[in-house]
């Protein structure tokens, strides 16, 4: 079972192809926060589900930032301080924008993903939304002028991950393939951004799509629009610029 427990609606950012950034009510009712007892009850509400040995995939995300929760570090500890021996959820996953990623709060993260009291792969992964590479490019898709900051967070996250000798929480940088950040007869934000994050994550394989739970990786995304025979060639040709799929393929064949 995937559950999403959605911490926010509201977003930093207003980006192109999110539904969230297309209206002021993303739910049809005016944007809020979850209250921690709405976080407790939630949880506490999953060990019947547990115990008849149903896997519960926990994501605290679907259309807002869930950092931008003012209690969000108190509701991850909480989350992992009653989850012992896995007894409400199976393995967790975080979507952000690493805006919000200070390095106290990457600590923590990589911390929970090593509690000792609950299965060694329980914190799978974080989802790190990037989109662009150059700060013309992550402006004009985003919305906001926050590129070189969210680099120098996602950066840091993944030097303090690697100086503590840790590979958990693996990090998913991904790319929503789109109008604005590529062109069938210009890939050059593409390269770039594979280039510079492969530089980082020597290890990441890129893939042309969610990639596995278990290993750091850069991933090109389709973007889901009304044109989408159009989004399909731009998502091809971009997976072939990046070198995932052999340059005799069609553009939106495979």
């Amino acid at each position: 079972m995937n559950l999403n427990l959605e911490l926010t609606d509201h977003c930093n950012l207003r980006c192109r192809m999110c539904s969230q950034s297309m209206r002021e009510e993303a739910h049809g009712a005016p944007m809020r926060f979850m209250s921690f007892e709405a976080w407790r009850r939630a949880l506490q509400g999953l060990a019947g589900l547990r115990a008849a040995g149903e896997a519960i995939h926990l994501c605290p995300h679907w259309l807002g930032e869930p950092t931008l929760h003012p209690q969000f570090d108190l509701f991850a500890e909480y989350a992992f301080a009653v989850n012992r021996d896995n007894r409400l959820f199976s393995t967790f996953k975080l979507h952000t924008n690493a805006i919000i990623l200070s390095e106290a709060r990457a600590r923590r993260l990589i911390r929970l993903a090593h509690d000792p009291h609950q299965a060694p792969d329980t914190f799978r992964a974080i989802h790190f939304s990037i989109d662009a590479h150059r700060p013309e490019t992550y402006r004009w898709i985003k919305g906001a002028d926050h590129r070189d900051r969210v680099y120098r967070n996602l950066e840091r996250f993944l030097q303090i991950r690697d100086a503590l000798g840790l590979r958990r929480p693996v990090a998913h940088v991904a790319f929503v393939v789109q109008a604005g950040n590529a062109r069938e007869d210009d890939l050059r934000e593409v390269t770039a951004f594979v280039q510079h994050w492969q530089a980082r994550l020597p290890e990441a394989r890129v893939y042309a799509d969610w990639p596995p739970f278990d290993e750091d990786a850069i991933y090109l995304r389709r973007w889901n629009t009304a044109d989408q025979a159009g989004a399909d060639r731009l998502h091809a040709a971009a997976c072939r610029a990046a070198g995932l799929i052999p340059a005799d393929r069609l553009p939106g064949s495979f």
